[in-house]
């Protein structure tokens, strides 16, 4: 649908925007610069009063003024909320009146002289998506305001909002206008831990530096092509295979194709262009329009219409200026909070560890692979905290507690002194972990415990020396490659694996064979969508599919464990039919080697993950095949009860410690250890001390988990007397209970083991 072509607008807002943009570059320093703005404001709207007033320090000043007396400058100052002015700022929305001292919210200063002046219009000056100021035009006659002047005053405002960038008249250093104040965010814990540091959005806003048009015709082109491209790769993922059968995220998209040949939205964005402004200003100017709605209303559909109107300009911006990049492309903060509605392992994996400090996302589940890698990365992160994306600026200081689930916005000093105090208590919880390190993991009844480690990265494995774990239990392969711009080749993958079992020395370490598809996508190898990913083509169906990757990476793996034990698992085996192929190429490759005369691993020993309920019905067939089990907590819980993990509305809904889970687990157990098969648990249920304490009550003794849950696992192992906890949570088992959670967690504050 082509762009309705838009009436032209009087030449008197261009020339205006363009006699601003060279006030506010020019010669002078700020006051005088906006003493000549409002001058050529009130002379073009012909109007005897245009003041403008600025936020700062919570309450907007007048900065500068035509028509009122010049001593109220700096002097005359109104809270949000007070006055009109007020009134404009808190409800971020124009306000026309013929008679503005009727109104109930009108607030006589007599400094101003303003007793004598009528009518009033005034609008929101807006940057980055909030008030900084108020600009306002008054008459002594009963004016009434025409809509096309309102509507030339809100582009005014918004270009003046943006090009009033730099310190203003009575700041200090870098003190900027319409600084917002401290707030308080809650979500959910991903992964524990507390950071401070300045936030960094993981999809960076495109920043409109050009706002005035040399060439409305010329602008009117850019924008119309940029609409078209959006509109074709809006159609683009709508004609995927993997929207055929509907659903929500295809009605989030017709939405989007609706919305953006909406005769009424593209008009509104030609109608910009037509006052002055660029494109890019233009799409701005719509979005602002699309916040103050947002803010107003209550409705939640309406809401949610409005983030997809929101969405859709960035979108379009985007197309306007040809950048797709997140912040990874550029160089981080040294102390870095990335920001991001929700984001894969891989784009987590591209940023530099060593200046990111924690991540928080307005979506997202304990359970998701972000999460997963953000665990072994040791960072911080927060996920669904609703409005961050709203309420948090690039820029702003952050303090992200982990621990009470919050993230502080923009702190006060009072937070920030409480943030180091509980830092230097973590710190001396975390002295008391590391004095157990060679402490051996042993109940108080003498049950031994072994505890390994998860990992998929070399920065990993110093937490073994640190922590005392004996061994990798899980050491996830798919995140080698994951990291890199292409396909490794068996050279590389087997120098990298010898890296590891350097490193490890001594202990055992269990490599997962590729684990890839679901989220967990590689950026140089083409997959399919899929509506279902989680349970569609991943793990050991795409390596038995893809036989040739499978067996590079064997051979590397036998390769690199010339001399010493290797320990191979097969992920997300559904069938001993998948575990008896997988083995067989591996049978296969260490045939080869022999023949070739290459050292190999001097024994080898395979096993399975236990993920997919099928798996565990299958048991007395599998459990002759493997040398071990390793069950995968995560994905049994999501398959067990049809519950995507990465799915913010279900992350909640089923528990781990629900009976259903815990019976499957205690079966799964017996059969093990009835057929001499030893079975460990490298979820990330293994690295929480109250599920690591049901595992123990059932009958499991090896755990993996990530660095930083050894130590208060261990602790809570050592503070356990197994016997009467087994005996106690037996019957329980049978109960009609959602979860035994609560239960469990009353029996530890009795018997005063710490969690």
């Amino acid at each position: 649908m082509s762009a309705p072509s838009a009436p032209p607008a009087p030449a008197g807002p261009r020339l205006l925007l363009r006699r601003l943009r060279e006030v506010l570059i020019g010669a002078g320093d700020a006051q005088q610069r906006l003493d000549r703005v409002v001058k050529a404001i009130a002379a073009n709207m012909v109007a005897e009063v245009c003041s403008v007033y600025m936020l700062r320090n919570g309450v907007l000043e007048l900065y500068a003024t035509e028509g009122l007396r010049a001593e109220s400058v700096h002097r005359t100052t109104l809270r949000i909320g007070e006055g009109l002015v007020g009134l404009i700022a808190q409800q971020m929305r124009p306000l026309a009146l013929s008679d503005a001292q009727s109104h109930p919210n009108f607030a006589y200063r007599p400094e101003t002289g303003e007793e004598i002046y009528h009518s009033l219009m005034g609008v929101p000056i807006v940057r980055g998506g909030r008030v900084i100021g108020v600009l306002v035009v008054q008459n002594r006659t009963r004016r009434q305001y025409a809509d096309d002047e309102i509507e030339a005053m809100q582009t005014i405002a918004m270009v003046l909002g943006e090009m009033t960038t730099g310190p203003l008249p009575g700041q200090v250093g870098g003190e900027t206008a319409g600084q917002r104040l401290s707030t308080r965010l809650a979500g959910i814990a991903l992964n524990d831990g507390m950071a401070r540091g300045v936030a960094v959005l993981h999809e960076p806003r495109v920043v409109v530096e050009r706002h005035v048009a040399d060439d409305p015709q010329a602008e009117r082109r850019r924008l119309d092509e940029a609409l078209s491209g959006l509109r074709a790769q809006i159609d683009q993922m709508l004609d995927h295979p993997g929207l055929g059968g509907g659903g929500e995220p295809r009605d989030i998209l017709e939405t989007y194709r609706m919305f953006a040949s909406d005769r009424g939205w593209v008009g509104r964005l030609h109608q910009g262009i037509a006052t002055g402004l660029t494109a890019e200003a233009a799409v701005e100017r719509v979005q602002v329009e699309a916040r103050t709605r947002m803010a107003e209303a209550s409705d939640p559909y309406l809401r949610e219409r409005l983030h997809d109107l929101e969405d859709l300009a960035n979108r379009l911006l985007r197309h306007l200026v040809g950048s797709a990049d997140t912040a990874a492309a550029g160089r981080l903060p040294n102390e870095a909070v990335l920001l991001a509605r929700n984001m894969g392992p891989a784009e987590l994996l591209e940023y530099d560890r060593g200046r990111l400090r924690a991540v928080v996302l307005e979506e997202g589940s304990t359970t998701a692979h972000v999460a997963i890698v953000a665990r072994a990365l040791g960072i911080p992160m927060l996920g669904r905290v609703k409005g961050a994306l709203e309420q948090i600026d690039p820029g702003d200081t952050l303090v992200v507690d982990g621990t009470n689930q919050q993230v502080f916005v923009r702190p006060g000093s009072d937070v920030l002194r409480a943030y180091g105090e509980r830092v230097a208590v973590l710190q001396a919880r975390q002295a008391a972990y590391s004095a157990l390190r060679d402490v051996p993991a042993v109940t108080r009844d003498g049950t031994r415990v072994s505890l390994a480690l998860n990992a998929g990265l070399l920065l990993d494995l110093p937490g073994l020396e640190a922590t005392g774990a004996e061994g990798i239990g899980l050491y996830r392969t798919e995140l080698q490659f994951m990291v890199r711009s292409g396909m490794p080749s068996i050279a590389a993958q087997t120098e990298y694996y010898r890296q590891v079992l350097e490193q490890v020395g001594e202990w055992p370490v269990t490599f997962r064979t590729l684990d890839i598809g679901g989220d967990k996508l590689l950026p140089y190898l083409a997959m399919q969508e899929e509506d279902n990913p989680a349970m569609g083509w991943r793990a050991i169906r795409f390596s038995l599919d893809r036989p040739v990757l499978l067996r590079m990476q064997l051979r590397a793996l036998l390769r690199a464990s010339a001399g010493r034990q290797l320990r191979v698992m097969f992920p997300m085996v559904a069938e001993p039919g998948e575990f008896v192929a997988a083995k067989r190429y591996l049978e296969r490759e260490a045939t080869r080697l022999r023949r070739l005369g290459e050292a190999g691993p001097s024994g080898i020993e395979v096993g399975s993950m236990l993920e997919v309920p099928s798996l565990a019905l299958h048991l007395p067939a599998l459990l002759p095949l493997v040398d071990f089990i390793s069950i995968g907590s995560n994905d049994l819980l999501q398959f067990l009860f049809a519950s995507d993990r990465g799915n913010p509305r279900l992350a909640d809904r089923y528990d781990l410690l629900s009976p259903a889970m815990l019976g499957l687990l205690r079966d799964i157990i017996r059969q093990c250890d009835a057929s001499g098969v030893p079975v460990a648990l490298c979820g990330e249920a293994a690295g929480r001390p109250i599920e690591a304490l049901a595992l123990l009550a059932l009958g499991l003794r090896r755990l993996s988990m990530p660095a930083m849950a050894v130590g208060p696992v261990k602790a809570m192992i050592r503070s356990t007397d197994l016997p009467p906890l087994a005996a106690a949570l037996a019957p329980r088992l049978a109960s009609a209970e959602r979860s035994l959670r609560d239960w469990l967690r009353d029996y530890t504050e009795r018997q005063g083991i710490p969690l």
